[in-house]
Parts: structure tokens; sequence; C-alpha cells
């Protein structure tokens, strides 16, 4: 059963790496702001269509507020490749928090039981669900569920 709305966000403990920071520092970020935590994998298209679309989420809505926690869930046995993780992040310019999920720790405390990627959970300033998209329309639903979040921040997100 997916994730509910309102239910807390999920500790990042179980992640096999981190990149660009610690889970401590991930979670200690995230705590009193709104986060969008989203799932990728390097062997997914529409994945590495939409992430430059949430690295400009993150520059432009940062300022005002956003946190933004990547976790790459490997689809394949070859996704657990952790230096093609490591170029991928290079790549596609992630430099938010990056859990790597060999393990699925993370896809089972985000209750991801089906393993969609990608996959958008936004959080609200207070850490519970808000909103959760997936697949290739996910981008869309969550960009209309953070203009709802940040109005005040004045600014919409592109979608």
């Amino acid at each position: 059963m997916p994730m509910r709305i309102g239910t807390e966000m999920p500790s990042f403990d179980g992640a096999t790496e981190w990149m660009n920071a610690t889970g401590a520092h991930a979670a200690h970020e995230s705590e009193g702001h709104p986060t969008l935590v989203h799932f990728w994998s390097v062997s997914c298209g529409v994945c590495k269509e939409n992430l430059p679309r949430v690295a400009e989420w993150r520059d432009r809505l940062g300022a005002r507020g956003l946190r933004v926690v990547a976790v790459h869930m490997p689809r394949h046995e070859a996704d657990t490749d952790t230096e093609a993780v490591r170029d991928a992040v290079t790549e596609y310019d992630i430099t938010e928090p990056c859990a790597v999920d060999n393990e699925h720790k993370l896809r089972d405390a985000f209750q991801n039981e089906q393993g969609y990627v990608p996959a958008y959970y936004l959080f609200d300033a207070e850490g519970k669900l808000r909103s959760f998209a997936a697949g290739e329309r996910g981008f869309a639903l969550v960009a209309a569920a953070m203009e709802r979040l940040l109005p005040q921040a004045g600014e919409q997100p592109a979608s």
C-alpha cells in the first residue's frame, strides 16, 4: 500500500551509500522545510529527462525553503554499480544529498512497493506527506502540489 497523505517522512536510515552529504545531514537539512524526495535510477529514461527540472526546482526554490533529497533506487542488477551512479550524479548535476538504495531499504521505508521511478514525495515543513506522484506524469502532478505548498514563496515551479 502506498504511503498515505499526512504520513510522517521516514528516516533515511538504510542507504548503502550517500553522495554529496550524509544521511544525517539530509535529515537535518529537511527539518522544518518543505522537502522533495525523488527516487530515480540510472536505467530510467524518464528520470534522466526530469533530473534537470528537479535541479531547477532545487536551485530556484531552495532560497525559499525547499529542500531536495535524491534516492537512487536500482531497478536491475546493473543499476547497483556505484560508479555508474556517481557518474550520473555528476552528469545530471545532482548536488543535493543522494542516497544509494541498493538494498531497497529506503524504497520499503517510503512504501514504494512497486519500485516506481521516477517517484516524487513532497513533504511539508512539518515533515508530513502532502503529495506523491510517480511515473511519466508524476513530475507535472508534483509541480501542481508544490504550487499549493509554496505559494508564499511568490514563485511557481516550472512544469
